[in-house]
């Protein structure tokens, strides 16, 4: 599914918005252009293809023996058609013209653009003629809601023209409301970000599964107390404007929630974790002033990569207060990042005991610039934090100026940290460019550590210009003294350049055992 948003220009209640917390419209719109452009990795993939097909004679076979299926299962085959050939079926004959209205409807409405707008290649949302192609989209999302008189299942509204028919829009969410809507992604394409939700969003009550892209979530403050989502279990906000108080309420009125994914938010809030049902929550590609777990009992997986800064921001704050649950934390950047645990804020100097370690934790990811010697120095202290991690991720974040290589005397002089020592028996290494001080510290944790079993070194290909350079790099490591049968196996990255692309689906996949493996 194409949601690629393109980058027409911001509204300018937005960019007054974006000048008035001291940040340049222009340089914001450059940023957002990317963000925006992998939303699509975001997005959950609707349940139903838009190629599916239904045939109902076999070749060399004149009789109909679809028709004959109970209807169960012909109500099965209905709802895995387009929504255009689902509701076709109707005309097939009289056994099939009660099952689509009887069948919980999937709408996708990326379904419903004739071939020539959604081909590639076509003009994109800026120009007349996908304009025209939206609002088409828009009327028929209209004519299909009225038509079916639910429940629905899954609607993916993402290719509609929201700004022009708001009015059309509450009516929509009014009737999904009415007519049981379980699981819902709106995405307001194209600009303005800043496009209010309409407050009929909250009626919803029957949502288990909701992905919002690009609006400007309403406020909640004066809404009844009875509002709530109470059968909500998944929660996507993409480039999504929010207040904290909002978030706070969305939160405490969804007694249930179990994962929260937010991506592209730009604007520096404050998010506070607190809910007795969490177990996953990712930030990604975002600008915040802290993430504070508060109080999460059943989280087991806190994932942080891409943070955005403004040009100038001091870091945002990652507050571990009590998480019993938590198995699984990354990317930490103490770049972008300053780690809290309790009330105490890790630096390089400070004293770890018991009462700022994080004991639970088995899987670290932390993303380090090796060529600046501040962002190195932390790494210590911050492994000091998690004494028990069993598989360290460490990702080589690239610096366009160094301040300075770490020489294998430095990690002799940081003094011992345990859980290289006694619990890490595996540790993957992402994007070695095969630098002096790269190096290093691998030398110091092979020489250094005594359970572990395995390296992954994944190195970048763009930092090396032959394969000959990159043995002769890894051959100094397999000459390292390290624990008696530990392997080491080195294969270049596959992953993605940009952090930001991350997909929801895979750090929330729980069947995954590491979120961070992809090799």
């Amino acid at each position: 599914m194409d949601t690629r948003v393109p980058p027409v220009p911001m509204g300018r209640a937005m960019a007054a918005e974006f000048r008035r917390r001291g940040d340049d419209p222009d340089d914001v719109q450059g940023t957002v252009a990317r963000v925006l452009s992998y939303i699509h990795y975001a997005l959950p993939d609707p349940p139903v293809s838009a190629a599916a097909r239904l045939y109902a004679l076999a070749p060399h076979d004149a009789v109909d023996r679809i028709s004959a299926l109970p209807d169960a299962l012909l109500r099965r085959v209905v709802s895995r058609l387009p929504v255009k050939d689902a509701a076709r079926t109707a005309a097939l004959s009289r056994r099939w013209r009660p099952l689509w209205r009887s069948t919980p409807l999937v709408l996708v409405d990326a379904h419903l653009l004739s071939s020539s707008s959604a081909a590639p290649g076509a003009p994109d949302d800026s120009s007349k003629k996908a304009r025209e192609a939206a609002r088409g989209v828009t009327h028929a999302v209209s004519r299909v809601m009225g038509a079916h008189p639910g429940p629905f299942r899954c609607v993916h509204l993402t290719s509609s023209c929201m700004e022009e028919f708001q009015g059309m829009l509450a009516n929509w969410l009014q009737v999904l409301a009415m007519k049981g809507i379980q699981e819902l992604v709106l995405v307001n394409r194209p600009w303005p970000l800043d496009l209010g939700l309409p407050a009929t969003f909250f009626g919803m009550a029957t949502l288990t599964r909701l992905y919002l892209g690009l609006w400007k979530f309403p406020a909640t403050a004066d809404l009844p107390r009875g509002v709530s989502f109470p059968n909500l279990r998944e929660l996507g906000l993409c480039s999504v404007v929010m207040d904290t108080q909002d978030m706070d309420f969305v939160l405490a009125r969804s007694p249930v929630l179990e994962t929260l994914c937010i991506k592209g938010n730009l604007f520096r809030m404050r998010i506070r974790l607190a809910s007795r049902s969490l177990r996953c929550a990712q930030i990604i590609g975002s600008s915040y002033e802290e993430i504070a777990v508060v109080d999460t009992p059943c989280l087991e997986r806190l994932i942080v990569s891409g943070t955005w800064r403004h040009d100038g921001a001091s870091s945002g704050s990652v507050k571990i207060g009590n998480a019993p649950a938590l198995r699984v934390f990354g990317y930490l950047d103490p770049a972008a990042n300053v780690l809290v645990v309790g009330k105490t804020a890790i630096k390089s100097a400070t004293k770890v005991s018991p009462s700022n370690m994080v004991p639970n934790v088995k899987i670290l990811a932390l993303e380090v610039r090796f060529g600046v010697r501040n962002d190195a120095k932390m790494i210590p202290n911050v492994l000091r934090c998690f004494p028990n991690i069993e598989r360290l991720h460490i990702k080589s974040g690239k610096t366009d100026e160094t301040t300075g290589k770490l020489n294998f005397k430095f990690w002799q002089e940081s003094g011992p940290i345990e859980c290289i020592r006694s619990s890490i028996q595996m540790i993957v290494f992402h994007d070695f460019h095969g630098t002096r001080s790269e190096v290093n510290f691998l030398k110091f944790f092979f020489e250094t550590t005594r359970v572990l079993k395995i390296v992954v070194i994944l190195f970048d290909t763009g930092s090396f210009s032959s394969m000959d350079e990159v043995r002769s790099k890894v051959e100094v490591l397999r000459a390292a003294k390290r624990p008696t049968g530990c392997s080491v196996l080195v294969t270049p990255s596959t992953e993605p350049e940009e952090c930001n692309i991350w997909s929801f689906k895979r750090g929330s996949d729980f069947s995954r055992f590491d979120p961070f493996t992809d090799y």
